[in-house]
């Protein structure tokens, strides 16, 4: 079996990854990030998922790299990481009693062969309608700067809503692990 390699430096990736109880290592892709110009969400994801996949496998031959990115969209606007409390705050006021949607892209890309698999998948979260002080009291507790959408489904976070739509709860996290599984057998890679 060739390595395996997580493009990411993520510790949910990480934890999320280790469910499947495969051998791996992790390796940052150290990419920009930035938006292009007109790219929609569905492309940025797609895109940066595949860039920090290609850019760890320069440096791992003979490797099966995984790249994921997200981010969080309403009404076709990403929210992204906060990175500070106030961003934060107004972050989850636009969500409350809505509906968001995380976009997960990602991709498998063998650096032996160049042969990629990528993948964006959709879920949605709708949010109760949260009070200041609900919003406050969460930051606090939970400090979701580095958050896409800024909460932790995996913690608190899931006190913010009123249910959850999607094939893979993985996928909220960072990792669409259902999707994963098909992608490495068809790599060759038996999970169980």
């Amino acid at each position: 079996m060739p390595q395996l390699v997580l493009a990411s430096t993520s510790p949910f990736r990480k934890q999320l990854l280790q469910k499947l109880g495969l051998d791996f290592v992790t390796d940052s892709p150290e990419i920009d990030e930035s938006r292009l110009e007109g790219e929609s969400p569905e492309q940025l994801v797609a895109r940066l998922a595949e860039e920090k996949a290609r850019a760890v496998a320069a440096r791992q031959p003979q490797s099966l790299i995984i790249g994921s990115d997200q981010l969080a969209v309403i009404d076709g606007e990403i929210l992204g990481k906060p990175g500070s409390h106030d961003r934060a705050v107004t972050q989850l006021k636009a969500a409350s009693g809505r509906r968001v949607t995380f976009l997960t892209a990602l991709c498998l890309y063998n650096s032996a062969t160049g042969d990629s698999q990528l993948e964006v998948v959709p879920f949605g979260v709708v949010f109760r309608e949260l009070s200041d002080t609900q919003i406050e009291n969460y930051l606090k507790a939970e400090q979701p700067y580095n958050c896409a959408g800024s909460f932790k489904s995996e913690a608190l976070g899931i006190a913010l809503f009123e249910r959850l739509e999607g094939e893979d709860p993985n996928t909220l996290i960072g990792l669409p692990l259902i999707r994963l599984v098909r992608m490495l057998e068809a790599e060759g890679v038996r999970v169980i």
